[in-house]
């Protein structure tokens, strides 16, 4: 007996056309996923407008209700239906799809909504009088007359009524308003010429407004710093680099956050193309490169970067939703990104973040604590050890303290005539050491703490980079090789990248078996333990993954060797030996974070500590 196919009717499939309503429902899954991409829809329409006042309502997470208000140029009274009709734009007329300088220009957002709701715009041209018309599941009124001052206003009701099985995977009301949030803040911030008002109107009412932000004004930088200020927030702007380039035609403006104002996750990356918010993976990961140096793996950098080209150099037609982009040269687009942030991070100098101060005085400023006793105004008597470091204190010669407290700079070095206070330099003087890890330092109007290890640590770093684009790291042969034994699979990772650890000045031969001999390490980290700096380097690469370029995995050995060969925490230093450090990291570029992304000082104003001790 015959098996049919469970596919295969007997009957012959016969081909129809669908009807515009069901075309409409089709085009809405693709531009309409959710209600945060209805109000990306129409916020875009009231830019493209014109608009300087948006006003955005929505009820119950935009399921219900999403209304957008503007004061743009308007929509007659007779194109009021052909608006409805799919492909019906005033955007483009067609014959360059590559030559787009608007948001919209597919024609698809009002009638895929009037689709799967309940639409009514209402709009006035200025000089007639204000029409709107009403569209229910795809069927559309006849436009009627009605009141408006200017501009247009599109109330769009129960979403998704005419597709009930979208219902289903809408989110809860709080995470398909927080959606809608994020879409008009991404918005918000390409437009720093426009006010946005967000407004929560569930349960009826005026509602409570969620997000406001007014029109900026001054220049591009000033305008857009203040808008950034206000949408991703005050401790942003203030640890963010201006960045400014432009290559072959194409311009790359914004603000990225300093290295020690990084976050868990990937969540302050906005990206744009034309003033278009996109999310593309190029550009994440060139974002991702710039900061490679700088932060460890689990760290992410903060960045609003804008990239403006001609719009023949960049083609936004690739998805209905309009997120992704194309770039005709991907490369040029990359490498303006990387070459850019990393020249505004060496110029950033010894800026400090100012999140980091903020912290270390929030540690200093005492935690509430549960109620204790009425102390009794007398002093306590001290042990005998107590009384032992508290006579050294006062005797000459502060740096004779026991090994667990502090050593303080009794002779500065001596600088020369008629040259600027070394108070005056970023990092200022060195005045002590404290455990044997922290430099004290005073400023012309506060102090700097760093940390001599994470310090010393960058600068190794940069050295080796240096060398090794220069003329290759210098090595140094070992009158008698090392050989370290390994398992046959890490000799083999290792021996992989024999070639490019050459270049450090590290190089390794194999000894037979799973073993490998050093012969040479690099000169500048003088003698080294060569067996430890093995193993750290194969857990290197094992932590880099397939996926990493070799110049990736080079600069994380460089690390890595990096933080063998700097001063240990527990090192006691000289007056000299501090000064000459910290000269040595105003000279570094990117030595105000370690390798990691960690800060490698902290620096307090003079009027903060006077904040700690009442005394502002």
């Amino acid at each position: 007996m015959a098996q049919t196919h469970p596919n295969i009717s007997e009957n012959r499939p016969v081909i129809r056309q669908l009807d515009d309503a069901a075309i409409n429902r089709i085009a809405a899954g693709e531009v309409v996923e959710r209600p945060a991409s209805a109000v990306k829809e129409l916020v875009e329409n009231a830019i493209d407008a014109g608009s300087t006042r948006i006003a955005i309502d929505v009820a119950d997470g935009g399921k219900t209700l999403i209304r957008v208000t503007d004061d743009g140029c308007g929509i007659s009274a007779q194109d009021l239906p052909l608006a409805l009709s799919r492909h019906a734009t005033s955007k483009i007329d067609g014959s360059d799809l590559l030559n787009i300088h608007t948001f919209g220009f597919r024609g698809e957002a009002l009638p895929s909504l009037g689709a799967v709701g309940r639409l009514t715009i209402t709009s006035r041209v200025p000089g007639t009088e204000a029409a709107s018309v009403y569209v229910a599941g795809g069927k559309v009124e006849a436009v009627k007359p009605a009141a408006l001052r200017s501009g247009t206003m599109v109330e769009l009701r129960d979403l998704f009524f005419a597709t009930p099985a979208r219902l289903k995977f809408m989110r809860t009301d709080r995470a398909e308003s927080q959606a809608i949030t994020d879409t008009v803040k991404r918005l918000a911030m390409a437009e720093p010429a426009i006010t946005f008002t967000l407004r929560d109107v569930s349960g009826g009412g005026e509602g409570r407004v969620t997000f406001r932000a007014d029109r900026e004004n001054g220049d591009l930088f000033d305008a857009l710093h203040a808008r950034l200020a206000r949408v991703i927030g005050r401790e942003f702007a203030e640890n963010a680099l201006q960045i400014d380039a432009t290559r072959e035609g194409i311009r790359l403006y914004g603000y990225a956050a300093l290295p020690t104002y990084s976050r868990g996750a990937a969540v302050a990356q906005y990206l744009f193309v034309n003033g278009r918010p996109v999310r593309d993976k190029m550009l994440t990961g060139a974002l991702r490169a710039a900061y490679f140096d700088f932060l460890s793996r689990d760290r992410h950098p903060a960045a609003a970067l804008f990239i403006d080209c001609e719009p023949t150099l960049v083609d936004v037609n690739v998805h209905p939703a309009k997120s992704e982009v194309r770039f005709r040269d991907p490369g040029l687009a990359r490498g303006l990104i990387v070459s850019a942030l990393r020249h505004a991070l060496a110029e950033a100098g010894h800026r400090a973040s100012s999140t980091v101060a903020n912290a270390t005085l929030g540690a200093m400023r005492p935690e509430p604590a549960q109620p204790a006793p009425a102390r009794v105004y007398q002093m306590d008597r001290p042990s005998a050890a107590a009384r032992q470091v508290a006579y050294q204190a006062q005797a000459p010669g502060f740096a004779e303290l026991s090994h667990n407290y502090s050593g303080s700079v009794v002779e500065p070095v001596p600088e020369p005539i008629e040259s600027a206070p070394v108070e005056d330099l970023p990092l200022g003087a060195a005045r002590g050491q404290v455990h044997e890890n922290y430099i004290i330092a005073q400023t012309a109007d506060g102090m700097v703490i760093v940390d001599q290890h994470a310090a010393h640590e960058r600068l190794v770093y940069e050295k080796l980079k240096t060398q090794m684009a220069e003329t290759g790291v210098a090595a140094q042969a070992l009158l008698i090789p090392e050989i370290v034994e390994l398992s046959e699979g890490d000799c083999a990772r290792l021996m992989a990248v024999a070639d490019e650890l050459s270049r450090l000045g590290l190089t390794l031969e194999p000894f037979g078996g799973g073993a490998i001999a050093v012969r040479e390490t690099p000169a500048i980290l003088g003698e080294v333990d060569a067996r430890a700096m093995i193993l750290d380097i194969l857990d290197e690469l094992a932590d880099q993954g397939e996926s990493q370029t070799v110049q990736a995995r080079i600069e994380a050995i460089l690390s890595r060797v990096a933080c063998h060969g700097s001063v240990r925490s527990g090192r006691r230093m000289r007056a000299e030996e501090m000064n000459a450090l910290l000269r040595e990291m105003e000279a570094t570029p990117h030595s105000g974070q370690c390798n990691h992304g960690r800060p490698t000082y902290v620096e307090l104003k003079l009027s903060d500590i006077e904040r700690l001790f009442g005394r502002s």
